[in-house]
């Protein structure tokens, strides 16, 4: 048998190189999947995020704030994706510290969220005295069960349904005569808002009998059911919703809320003080939606695709601050009380960089993340626009730099468009859309990254 020579041995090194830096996937590659749960809840005394007025630290532990882990892997990448009972993820320098345990064990990307409920504890970006000691276990416990979906995984297939669930609303109101903005923080007379998006879209990963593992819903409203007057832990509406789901399979699959574009939607009974059946408010809330998210998910068929893969994303954009730095620091400080800015206070940057996630499976089913809390109409142009048809939305991950209003909304102004709440620039939000849109088109190979020659010949 000839042998190759030095120059056919360079050229099958090139092509294949070319491959493989192409995502080039082998015939028959199987999806997998792992999932874990961890109890992150702190220690009595820790101080609750969500109000400017509660001072307090928590008195006791409605129930626990957990983190779900979901691993995925297409036998060349390798993705986790944790929920968190929070009300934002944690800063950059715990995010690094995940991710750099994460590559430890093979995991090549992290996308950690929050389900945004206002009964968990305080999170910074910076500690003057250092990361808590209950936000280092936590780091510690989270990087655990990484490693535990990673360590058992199985072969999975997946599915995608939608359907409704009515059980928020938005929360500005304008004027439509004089332009005039009112917030309405409650309302337990149910009556109708604009805009709000209902929709429930659900991802189900199923074991290869088809019994499902995860349930995804990504769904938006705030999880404010409680006023400032609770000092008990709670993952509000969304907890109530996972283990409604999880105990209507025998197979024990593990629910994720996914919070969608909750930046303007609350839930109808916002505020409710705990002596006025909040409680039972919050089940109210949480049942019905887990009981849409059940009769939906009982109808989703999930498949094993032949192009299986993750296509991932993120990039660092560039935003400047909106406000001149020492005048929002001055009216912050004025807004909140000097006891609570020290507790609460939002970093005071010009230049912001903000991670924008986009992640494509099977190139079928796309994902796009924003990092704090994004109007409902960005969720609305995000799936009108996307080019694959099943998409899902994400706020409140990989990082938290306060509210993104519409352009339209930031100008009519209100809380959180126009508050100190609002920190980027007007026009952050929209910039956000259209980079995950480009994303996706790159990932599915209909943008190339040289000039079209043959343009001529279009028709």
């Amino acid at each position: 048998m000839t042998q190759p020579s030095k120059a056919d041995r360079v050229l099958l090194t090139v092509i294949i190189g070319f491959f493989l830096a192409a995502g080039f996937r082998a015939n028959g590659a199987e999806m997998k999947a792992g999932v874990a749960l961890v109890d992150i809840t702190p220690p009595l005394g820790t101080h609750m995020w969500g109000y400017f007025d509660r001072l307090k630290g928590a008195e006791g532990v409605l129930d626990p704030l957990y983190a779900r882990v979901l691993v995925l892997d297409d036998g060349v990448r390798r993705l986790a994706y944790i929920d968190l009972d929070l009300g934002r993820t944690f800063g950059p320098a715990s995010l690094e510290l995940l991710r750099r345990d994460a590559k430890k064990i093979g995991v090549d990307d992290l996308i950690v969220q929050a389900t945004h409920t206002h009964a968990g504890p305080v999170i910074k970006d910076a500690y003057a005295s250092g990361t808590p000691p209950w936000e280092t276990a936590a780091l510690v416990k989270i990087g655990q069960g990484i490693q535990q979906a990673r360590e058992h995984v199985v072969t999975v297939r997946m599915g995608v349904g939608y359907g409704e669930s009515y059980i928020g609303y938005n929360r500005v109101r304008v004027d439509s005569s004089n332009g005039q903005v009112t917030m309405i923080w409650g309302n337990a007379s149910r009556a109708p808002t604009w805009p709000v998006d209902p929709t429930i879209a659900i991802l189900r990963i199923d074991r290869e009998d088809g019994q499902p593992l995860a349930i995804l819903v990504n769904y938006a409203a705030h999880p404010v059911t409680f006023d400032s007057g609770m000092l008990m832990f709670s993952a509000d509406f969304p907890g109530v919703m996972c283990k409604f789901v999880e105990q209507s399979y025998s197979s024990h699959p593990l629910a994720f809320f996914m919070q969608g574009a909750a930046g303007d939607i609350n839930v109808y009974d916002a505020g409710t003080p705990v002596s006025q059946d909040a409680v039972g408010r919050r089940d109210w809330a949480g049942e019905k939606l887990g009981k849409a998210v059940v009769d939906i998910t009982r109808k989703i068929d999930t498949l094993s695709e032949p192009d299986q893969r993750i296509d991932f994303d993120e990039e660092q954009l560039p935003f400047s601050l909106r406000w001149d730095p020492e005048k929002f620091r001055l009216q912050t400080i004025r807004e909140m009380g000097t006891e609570a800015f020290q507790l609460f206070a939002p970093p005071i940057e010009k230049e912001i960089q903000l991670p924008v996630n986009t992640l494509l499976i099977n190139r079928k089913i796309a994902f796009m993340t924003m990092p704090g809390e994004p109007f409902v109409e960005f969720q609305v142009n995000w799936r009108e626009r996307c080019p694959v048809h099943d998409c899902f939305f994400m706020g409140y991950t990989n990082g938290y730099a306060g509210y993104f209003p519409s352009i339209e909304a930031g100008v009519a102004g209100g809380y959180g468009a126009s508050s100190t709440s609002t920190w980027v620039e007007l026009g952050a939000g929209e910039q956000m859309v259209n980079h995950a849109v480009i994303e996706v088109y790159k990932m599915l190979g209909r943008l190339e990254n040289v000039p079209n020659a043959n343009w001529h010949s279009l028709p």
